[in-house]
C-alpha cells in the first residue's frame, strides 16, 4: 500500500520532532500494510520554508535508519505547498519538490477557511508549465463545503484531488466526512492519503479508509483509488471519470464559473 502524503520527517513541520517518533510512525505504517510513503513537509513562504536540500537529506537519514532498524518502509520526498503567487517559479527553480521528486505532480493546499482569488490562475499556470496540481484535503475547506462548484471548476480544468483517510473515518467531524463522500460520488476525488502527523490521534487510518470506500462504493472504486496512488508515483496520467457538480448551498462567487 502507498501513502502519498505523510508528515513523517522529524523536525520539519507539525509532525514528529525526533527521529525516535518518526520510527514509531514508520512501525505503525508497516503494521497497517503501508510499504511506501511520500514525506511531504509543508512549504509556505516566510512560515514553512523547508528547503529542498534539507528534505532530501532527512529522507536519506530516515531511510538509512529504517534499514538499520529492519523496518520495511520506503520514504520518498515531496512538498505540501500552500498556494501562492510565485508557486510556478518556485517549482521551476527547484525550491519546491514534486511528488517523488521527479514527477510532474505537486501537492497544493489551501487554508481551511479560504480560497485565494488567484487560485484558478495559479493552477492554470501550472498546467501550461507542464505540472499537475494535486489539491490536498479539499473536503476540509469551509469555502468548498459551501460552494463545491469552485472545486468542480478546478477539477474540470485538470486538477487532481487527494482526500484524507482521517476525513473518511470521521476524525474531522461529520460534515467533513459527508463532504468527502460527496466528492467521491461526484468524481471529484482521485486519491486517498493519510496526511498523518503521528501514529496515534493524527495517524494513518489508510486501510480503514479504503475499507470504508469498499463498503460504500464497492471494490472497483477502492482499487481505482489505490491504483491512482501508483500512477502518481510513476508520473503517469491519473484515471478520472468526468466530474459532476454538487448542488451548492450558497453562491460566494470567488472566481467566475466556466
Amino acid at each position: 500500500m502507498i501513502d502519498l502524503n505523510c508528515h513523517i520527517l522529524p523536525g520539519l513541520d507539525d509532525g514528529p520532532d525526533t527521529m525516535e517518533k518518526s520510527l514509531e510512525m514508520a512501525k505503525a505504517a508497516v503494521d497497517q500494510g503501508i510499504e511506501t510513503v511520500v514525506a511531504a513537509p509543508r512549504f509556505q513562504p516566510s512560515i514553512y520554508e523547508n528547503n529542498r536540500e534539507r528534505i532530501l537529506s532527512h529522507c536519506r537519514e530516515l531511510n538509512d535508519e529504517l534499514f538499520q532498524q529492519g523496518i520495511d518502509l520506503k520514504i520518498l520526498p515531496g512538498h505540501e505547498v500552500k498556494i501562492h503567487g510565485e508557486l510556478v517559479d518556485d517549482i521551476k527553480s527547484g525550491t519546491i519538490i514534486p511528488v517523488n521528486e521527479t514527477s510532474n505532480y505537486v501537492f497544493i493546499v489551501f487554508s481551511n477557511k479560504e480560497i485565494p482569488h488567484y487560485a484558478k490562475q495559479v493552477l492554470y499556470d501550472m498546467h501550461i508549465s507542464g505540472y499537475l496540481p494535486v489539491i490536498v484535503h479539499p473536503e476540509q475547506n469551509q469555502i468548498l463545503k459551501k460552494e463545491p462548484d469552485l472545486l468542480y471548476q478546478l477539477v474540470k480544468n485538470g486538477a487532481i484531488t487527494q482526500i484524507s483517510a482521517a476525513s473518511l473515518m470521521n476524525k474531522h467531524g461529520r460534515s467533513t466526512q459527508k463532504f468527502a463522500l460527496q466528492l467521491i460520488e461526484h468524481n471529484l476525488a482521485h486519491v486517498i492519503a493519510s496526511n498523518a502527523y503521528d501514529h496515534r490521534k493524527k495517524g494513518f487510518f489508510l486501510p480503514q479508509a479504503y475499507e470504508k470506500v469498499k463498503k460504500v462504493y464497492g471494490s472497483e472504486v477502492m482499487y481505482q483509488f489505490m491504483e491512482n496512488a501508483h500512477v502518481i508515483l510513476n508520473n503517469e496520467m491519473v484515471y478520472a471519470d468526468p466530474p459532476e457538480r454538487i448542488k451548492s448551498k450558497k453562491k460566494l462567487g470567488i472566481f467566475p464559473s466556466s
